[in-house]
C-alpha cells in the first residue's frame, strides 16, 4: 500500500517506518523543514532503541520518504495517517488546531484530485477526544463537497517509548474503529504482517476506538497511583512496600504490571489522557471522581517526596547553597523523553530553596538544557555529578545506575544522602555503604 504519515514525532515517525518495513510504500509529513533535513540525511529526531537501523534500511530499499509538502504526500496515498500533536493544557483541555490543519491539507489535496479518484482513508492515529474522528470527517466533507469520496477510521497506539518497535511488530491487540466493513477489511490488511502471533485486530466502532485508548492509559496510571498510596501507608505505619507488592502481585487476578512505587508518572501519555478523561467527563456532565483522584495522588507523589529532601536538611539550614546532584531525567528508561518527568519537577523545587542542581542522562541530556537552560549544570558522566554533591536523587532507572560504585560516590561526595526515588536499593546495602537513604514505601536508612 502507499502511505502517509502526517507528522513525524514518536507516533508518526515509528509507524511509518515499521510500515515501510513490511513492504508499503511510506511518506512521512512534517511541516517542520529542519526535522526533515535531519530525517534525509539519516539522522533521528527522537531516540527510540532499534528505529534508527529500521530507517536506514527502508530508506536504501526506496520504501520511506520524507516531505514537507502536503499534496505530493496525499496525492497517491491509498491511507493517510493523521499521526500529528494533540496538547492539553492544565485543565486537560485538547487543542486540536493540529488535528485540523491536517484535516484542511488533506481536503486540499482531494479536491484538486476530483470526485473521480479511488476513495482514500483517512486514519486518525493520534490520541484524540472522543468524537474527533467524525470532526475530521465533517471538517473534510464540508471543504471537499458531497462528491468526493474518501472515508475516515481510527487507530489508537498502544506504544511504549523504549519499547516501541517492539510493541509495533508484536502488539499485544490492534484497535481500529470504522463505518464502513470494507474500511475494516482494508485495515486488517495492513496489519496482518504484525498480528500473525495470534494476538487479535479488534475492529469496532469510531466512538469505541477511540475510548479504548484513554480507558487503557486512565487504568495504567490509576495502577501507579494506587501503589503509591499504598507505599505511602506502608511508610507511616512501618511496612516495606517491597514485601508487601510482593505478597499482593502473587495473587493473578492482580498481577504485577505497573505496580512499582515511585515517583508517579510522567511523559506524554498517562497524564494528558487522565486529564482528557477528566475533561470529557465534565463536558459530558460526569464526574470522573477516580480520575481527578488519580491524577491528585501522582501529583502529590512528587511533593511527598521533596518533603523528605527537605526534612534532611532541615537542621542543616535547609536547601540553600546545597548542591543536588540527579540521577535519570528523562521520565524513563530507554527515551530522551522529558515531557511531565518527576525530575524536572524535583530539579525545579530544589532551585527555587536555593540549591544549586547537577544532572545526568544516558540520552536526555540535550532535552534538559533545552528546557532547564543554565540554571542546572549538565554533565556526561554519571560520577561528575556527584562532584560535592550534598545529596543525590535518583529519579530514573536506567540500569547503569542499578550498580553504581559506593565508595567512589561516597569519596565524591560532600553529603552522604540519597533519596532514591525508584527503590533501586536494597535498605541493608545502604546502611553497610555509610549512606542516608530514602526511598519509596520502606523505612529511611541512616549509616551505620
Amino acid at each position: 500500500m502507499r502511505l502517509t504519515m502526517v507528522g513525524t514525532g514518536y507516533v508518526g515517525l515509528v509507524t511509518g517506518v515499521c510500515l515501510s518495513n513490511t513492504g508499503n510504500e511510506v511518506i512521512c509529513l512534517d511541516t517542520d523543514q529542519r526535522k526533515i533535513d535531519v530525517l534525509r540525511g539519516g539522522g533521528c529526531p527522537i531516540y527510540e532503541p532499534g528505529l534508527v537501523e529500521l530507517m536506514e534500511r527502508n530508506i536504501a530499499a526506496g520504501r520511506l520518504k520524507f516531505s514537507t509538502h502536503p499534496t505530493d504526500a496525499h496525492r497517491d496515498a491509498d491511507m493517510i495517517f493523521i499521526c500529528v500533536g494533540t496538547p492539553s493544557d492544565e485543565r486537560g483541555h485538547t487543542d486540536l488546531k493540529y488535528i485540523q490543519g491536517a484535516a484542511d491539507d488533506i481536503a486540499d489535496t482531494l479536491k484538486s484530485l476530483g470526485p473521480k479518484q479511488k476513495p482514500k482513508i483517512i486514519v486518525v492515529k493520534s490520541t484524540v477526544p472522543v468524537g474527533t474522528t467524525f470532526m475530521v470527517r465533517d471538517r473534510i466533507r464540508a471543504r471537499v463537497g458531497a462528491d468526493i469520496p474518501f472515508e475516515v477510521a481510527d487507530n489508537p497506539e498502544f506504544l511504549k517509548e523504549g519499547a516501541a518497535i517492539e510493541d509495533f511488530n508484536k502488539p499485544d491487540r490492534v484497535v481500529v474503529g470504522v463505518e464502513k466493513e470494507w474500511v475494516g477489511e482494508a485495515m486488517k490488511d495492513l496489519y496482518d504482517p504484525f498480528v500473525r502471533n495470534g494476538h487479535p485486530i479488534y475492529v469496532m466502532d469510531v466512538l469505541s476506538a477511540e475510548m479504548v485508548k484513554y480507558a487503557s492509559n486512565n487504568f495504567l496510571a490509576t495502577k501507579i497511583s494506587f501503589i503509591n498510596e499504598m507505599a505511602n501507608l506502608c511508610e507511616a505505619y512501618g511496612a516495606n512496600i517491597s514485601r508487601v507488592r510482593e505478597g499482593m502481585c502473587s495473587d493473578k487476578r492482580i498481577g504485577n504490571a505497573f505496580l512499582y512505587p515511585g515517583l508517579g508518572y510522567g511523559g506524554s501519555c498517562f497524564p494528558k489522557d487522565t486529564l482528557a478523561c477528566i475533561m470529557m467527563g465534565d463536558k459530558a456532565g460526569i464526574e470522573a471522581t477516580l480520575s481527578k483522584s488519580v491524577h491528585a495522588v501522582n501529583q502529590k507523589q512528587r511533593d511527598r517526596f521533596f518533603d523528605k529532601i527537605q526534612g534532611h536538611f532541615k537542621k542543616d539550614g535547609g536547601l540553600t547553597g546545597k548542591t543536588i546532584a540527579f540521577w535519570g531525567i528523562a521520565f524513563k528508561p530507554r527515551t530522551d523523553d522529558i515531557r511531565e518527568a518527576p525530575a524536572l519537577t524535583l530539579m525545579r523545587k530544589s532551585l527555587g530553596f536555593g540549591a544549586k542542581v547537577n544532572a545526568f542522562d544516558p540520552v536526555a541530556n540535550d532535552n534538559a538544557r533545552q528546557e532547564m537552560g543554565p540554571s542546572v549544570n549538565i554533565v556526561e558522566d554519571m560520577y561528575d555529578a556527584l562532584k560535592d554533591a550534598d545529596a543525590l536523587i535518583v529519579s530514573t532507572d536506567w540500569d547503569e545506575f542499578k550498580s553504581p560504585d559506593f565508595d567512589r560516590m561516597r569519596k565524591l561526595m560532600r553529603g552522604k544522602a540519597i533519596f532514591d526515588g525508584r527503590n533501586l536499593y536494597k535498605t541493608s546495602q545502604m546502611a553497610q555503604a555509610g549512606f542516608h537513604y530514602y526511598s519509596v514505601g520502606r523505612a529511611p536508612v541512616t549509616p551505620q
